[in-house]
């Protein structure tokens, strides 16, 4: 299973971040989204990425132009057919990221990989509505895409030896650091991770410490480059209730339970620096 072009389906912050690895990495890529508009956004932020590491001299200028001559964006999901790889990259949710993965199964190779850039889903769950789940994996990366070295590898219980192999090695070939993990709620980070950031939300909505004195006390206590709170905006929290709610129902343990205050800053819109105002307001930046 040599891989040499990818599909990534999905244009949004995940979808150009892994994206933009890849092309710089030198593999062909195709990627899709469902309107052009967000398919001009996708590319214009891959785009202003590399400038910024052209400007701090971690890529040059022909490297750079190869990078964005490698990517080809369209709304035609047949582009993918050319794909020894796919990854969708949608939004954590099942009923649609099943959806996607089916059209994706639809267009492509029986000889083609698919994998589902999911930070929670079951793979084994998703892999059963495809026709050849033997091919389909998890590929958990890391926001930002670009700058984060871990790549998760999931196998659900249909995937193939041969499928994970190949995937580990195109992980490599991104130059990133891949584990392979077996398929459960959360995976390993994530299973970890996010119970902390949940953890921290009780400590503010309890008034034990103000939000910049919990995300300084986790920085400067425990070597953590970024505060509890200060990483739930850059990831969203919108996507960190989602992993408590998988959490909370797939492991059928109460401990997993949301913080109401995180359920409260979601339903206000408040969902990170996505939205300019999450846990801190990033409207005046």
């Amino acid at each position: 299973m040599k891989i040499e072009t990818l599909g990534v389906v999905g244009a949004g912050t995940m979808g150009n971040g892994i994206a933009q690895v890849a092309a710089v990495a030198g593999f062909k890529v195709v990627m899709i989204d469902v309107t052009e508009t967000a398919l001009e956004k996708g590319i214009a932020t891959l785009t202003a990425s590399l400038e910024r590491l052209v400007a701090k001299g971690k890529l040059d200028v022909a490297a750079r132009h190869a990078a964005v001559a490698n990517v080809e964006a369209s709304t035609d999901y047949s582009r993918l057919a050319v794909a020894d790889l796919v990854i969708e990259a949608a939004t954590e949710a099942s009923e649609l990221k099943l959806r996607i993965l089916s059209q994706i199964e639809s267009v492509v190779s029986d000889d083609t990989i698919i994998a589902s850039n999911t930070s929670s889903i079951s793979i084994t769950a998703l892999g059963a509505g495809l026709n050849h789940p033997a091919r389909f994996l998890g590929m958990h990366f890391f926001n930002p895409v670009p700058l984060m070295s871990l790549v998760e590898i999931i196998c659900g219980l249909h995937t193939g030896e041969e499928t994970a192999r190949a995937v580990h090695q195109f992980s490599l070939d991104l130059g990133k650091s891949p584990i392979t993990v077996r398929n459960s709620p959360g995976f390993v980070v994530n299973r970890i991770l996010v119970p902390m950031i949940n953890e921290a939300f009780f400590l503010l909505a309890e008034g034990v410490a103000t939000a910049d004195e919990i995300d300084s006390g986790m920085r400067l206590g425990a070597s953590h480059p970024l505060g509890p709170l200060g990483l739930a905006d850059l990831i969203g929290l919108d996507v960190c209730l989602s992993v408590m709610d998988v959490l909370t129902r797939d492991l059928g343990d109460q401990k997993y339970r949301a913080c109401p205050l995180l359920r409260e800053y979601v339903a206000a819109g408040w969902l990170g620096r996505k939205a300019g105002r999450g846990v801190f307001d990033y409207r005046k930046q």
